[in-house]
């Protein structure tokens, strides 16, 4: 086997296993009403098994960067997929609601290692040269896993049986756990110093009460005080994590990162960006439905076309930055990504079909080379011993956004609801809420913005580097000098 197939290979296996875990929750969200019926549960209290897993994620992934130290990045991604999928097994043979969650919060532990560390064996393995499309891969997840869920999930519930949605996962991590082990290399760093026990035990909880809270932010399912209460105590453990991390000397998440420009802009404008564009796949779904009275399979049939204009962009992602150059692609693709997140504010029930399959198409383009460059951007200046913490800063980050951002469209509605009246979402309560999260996402622009015009050099061959940079004349006035 050539060098240049394995590299090419380590990506796809990474990208592999989490699709598996992406799929697992959109497939989930769509089959829980069938769900609920056959374990006679509530179906708004069966919303805990989405929610569950979610707060597992936040406790351990701020440990996945040291683990993946102290084991080896291999072994913790192998034992990673065993305890995913042993929470897949356990999830399938649920009786009742509880053995439900606990099956849940098991296969959140094994998902919280998967993708922060799947991420850092690609980023030690993959020579920088290689780096843009080896991230391309990794970005497909995060793109189809959304858009394949519903109607797959549909599918599976309507023609099979719910219980499949988690022994599908068995297969693909028994054939995931052979790749691993014959392929990918056992990559480490030396760890010298202790495993920080003070900032897992505030970051850890903080996350989880926070990310708790704002989920239920805009929900109307628990009382405000109450909602106010866990989001506020998740907040103040951040807050006195921040003060530990700025005095500790390795913290389990190191926001001393953040002093360097291309992993700040990679976090921070990324942050920014997936925030509106992670309320899309709550909205859709609701507006197609509600509004429009399209069924869920419908629905997901609808967007389906954003995964397939990802996975093209995939081919291309590496071309277009290494032509134009990381800054401009940020800049001006967050623009054009927003655009196509607020044109859903147009729609209505006589809006051609293939129309709005078409715009989905551009616009999986657009999004999947702003996640690429964003991805890739980020670990561009990175020192190789502070990898394992800028994989998992990056992966909370990446968390936090997809939570608020469903948050900012539930608040919004709720506003819609309230200025509107009445009790029942139509159609013209969407359009500003569309609108609303596109402006969340073009402010991305103002950290993009800022990079210098080589931003990514490391990454990029020496042609790339000229066309990225500015006429004279061009720098000068985009740094406030008049000639």
């Amino acid at each position: 086997m050539t060098e240049l197939f394995r590299r090419n290979l380590i990506p796809l296996i990474v990208a592999t296993a989490l699709f598996m875990e992406n799929l697992d929750a959109t497939v989930l969200a769509t089959s829980l009403p069938a769900i609920a019926k056959d374990l006679n549960a509530n179906p708004i209290h069966l919303k805990l098994a989405l929610t569950t897993y979610l707060l597992a994620l936040a406790v351990f992934i701020p440990a996945s960067g040291w683990m993946a130290d102290r084991f080896g990045a291999k072994n913790v991604f192998r034992a990673a997929m065993v305890v995913f999928s042993a929470g897949s097994i356990a999830c399938g043979l649920s009786t009742d609601l509880g053995s439900l969650v606990a099956a849940r919060i098991l296969q959140g532990i094994g998902g919280a290692m998967m993708t922060p560390v799947g991420r850092l064996i690609v980023l030690r393995t993959i020579p920088k040269a290689d780096m843009i499309g080896a991230i391309a891969w990794l970005t497909v997840p995060a793109l189809v896993g959304p858009v394949m869920g519903p109607p797959l999930g549909g599918f599976i519930t309507t023609y099979f049986n719910w219980r499949w949605i988690f022994w599908i996962n068995i297969p693909v991590a028994i054939v995931g756990l052979m790749l691993i082990t014959r392929f990918i290399p056992d990559v480490r760093e030396k760890v010298t110093g202790t495993f920080d026990l003070r900032g897992f035990l505030l970051i850890g909880p903080g996350l989880s009460m926070f990310l708790t809270g704002v989920t239920l932010m805009g929900l109307g399912l628990v009382e405000r005080e109450t909602v106010f209460l866990i989001t506020a105590t998740g907040g103040a453990l951040l807050g006195a994590y921040v003060w530990h991390a700025l005095n500790a000397e390795r913290p389990i998440i190191d926001l001393r990162l953040l002093a360097i420009p291309t992993y700040r802009a990679g976090v921070v404008g990324g942050f920014l960006f997936r925030t509106g564009l992670g309320a899309g796949p709550f909205l859709l779904p609701l507006m197609f439905q509600s509004a429009f009275g399209m069924t869920a399979f419908q629905s997901g049939l609808m967007t389906f076309a954003t995964g397939v204009g990802a996975m093209f962009m995939k081919t291309q992602a590496a071309t277009i930055i290494r032509r134009y150059g990381f800054r401009r692609v940020l800049m001006w693709n967050a623009v054009i990504s927003s655009l196509f997140a607020a044109l859903p504010s147009l729609f209505s029930n006589s809006t051609p079909a293939l129309l709005i399959v078409g715009l989905f198409l551009l616009g999986g383009l657009s999004r999947s080379l702003q996640f690429t460059s964003v991805n890739t951007l980020a670990y561009a200046d990175v020192p190789p011993e502070r990898l394992s913490s800028a994989t998992s800063f990056a992966v909370v980050c990446q968390e936090l956004s997809g939570s608020v951002g469903v948050t900012i469209a539930a608040i919004g509605l709720e506003g819609m609801l309230y200025f509107k009246g009445g009790s029942a979402i139509d159609a013209g309560h969407f359009p500003p809420v569309f609108i609303l999260i596109a402006i969340v996402s073009v402010s991305s622009v103002l950290f993009f913005r800022k990079l210098a015009p080589t931003a990514g050099a490391s990454l990029l061959p020496t042609e790339a580097l000229k066309a990225a940079e500015p006429p004279k004349e061009v720098a000068r006035l985009s740094e406030g000098h008049v000639g």
